[in-house]
């Protein structure tokens, strides 16, 4: 039997100009909290369960709106009560929402197992009608907002709108922590790349990670290249010179979305014209305190209270110093 078609139910009203438009995932998020992590073959009971809205993209968005800048998202959801959820997300928080509803289809869904460290396991569910593609698309989406934010999961429509953005001379930041095929087309649009940690020394085929941010950025006309570490921090190549900043020492409850409230945060801070070091410093507190609560939008908070925690936490030790990096 013919499935039917997707289709847009956003509004279609003529385009505000925004600061920011996401291209990319949401997920609706099951977290679990567990206090051990469970062997294979093991039976673990577990005491509570929330679910709540999540995704790279549609997180970092919800962020940003959160802290008075003007945003849209763009994405893929089913006909399902957890498309149900992220509409009422982007309803409250504010957001522009441009969804393209998929009749019968089940939204892209997330089992997070988090351990009474704050670490989590992800295990992903994904119907492979909720892939967004370069026709569900609309240009006016992309070049009426000041930046663009991409994930880089459905690679052929991240490819798309970077380019379309590349043309309009808006700038391009990229979320990126798997080699999607077809990811070497994205790159040469991409202008801020922040992957995760693995991902630069995996692309260029090279096991020191300054060498491979450095490749990466000389290969792709990248204007920054960066990997985010963990409790490590961020370290963030120019071409000219390294930035690292290591991450603020808090209690962990739950490291979901920390990575997509760090690239709101460094969003935020290209907005404000920051250098590079005081970007990197609010990227890397806003993460710390989204990991102070549980679920990937579960610590939020506002502007002043993340510039007080740069001037009031300490961090860990610097990964990295300065004569290291050359």
């Amino acid at each position: 039997m013919a499935r039917s078609p997707p289709h847009y139910n956003g509004p279609m009203a003529e385009l505000l100009k925004v600061d920011l438009v996401g291209v990319g995932l949401n997920a609706t998020d099951t977290l679990i909290p567990l206090s051990n992590y469970p062997a294979r073959g093991s039976k673990v009971e577990y005491s509570a369960a929330s679910v709540m809205p999540g995704g790279q993209v549609a997180t970092a968005i919800v962020t940003c709106q959160t802290w008075g800048l003007r945003t849209r998202y763009v994405g893929k959801l089913g006909d399902d009560d957890a498309a149900r959820l992220h509409r009422e997300a982007f309803a409250r928080a504010g957001v522009e929402a441009h969804l393209i509803t998929v009749p019968g289809g089940v939204s892209p869904q997330s089992l997070i197992l988090v351990d009474d460290g704050g670490e989590r396991t992800v295990l992903c569910r994904r119907d492979e009608r909720m892939a967004l593609q370069p026709e569900d698309l609309c240009r006016d989406w992309i070049v009426n907002a000041r930046a663009l934010h991409v994930d880089g999961h459905d690679t052929a429509a991240a490819t798309r709108a970077a380019g379309w953005a590349r043309e309009a001379g808006i700038p391009v930041i990229a979320d990126l922590d798997e080699l999607y095929q077809g990811v070497e087309e994205l790159l040469p649009r991409i202008d801020y790349l922040i992957a995760s940690r693995d991902f630069p020394c995996r692309l260029m085929d090279e096991s020191n990670l300054e060498k491979a941010l450095r490749a990466m950025q000389i290969r792709y006309g990248c204007k920054l290249t960066a990997a985010t570490l963990g409790q490590d921090g961020v370290l963030a190549w120019d071409g000219k010179q390294f930035e690292h900043r290591p991450a603020y020492r808090v209690p962990v409850v739950d490291t979901t979305g920390a990575g997509d409230l760090f690239h709101a945060g460094f969003i935020y801070g290209l907005f404000q014209g920051w250098p590079l070091s005081r970007q990197l410093d609010f990227a890397c507190a806003a993460a710390a305190m989204n990991c102070m609560a549980s679920g990937a939008r579960g610590g939020i908070q506002s502007v002043e209270a993340i510039e007080n925690l740069m001037t009031t936490a300490p961090r860990h030790e610097a990964a990295w110093d300065a004569p290291a990096l050359g």
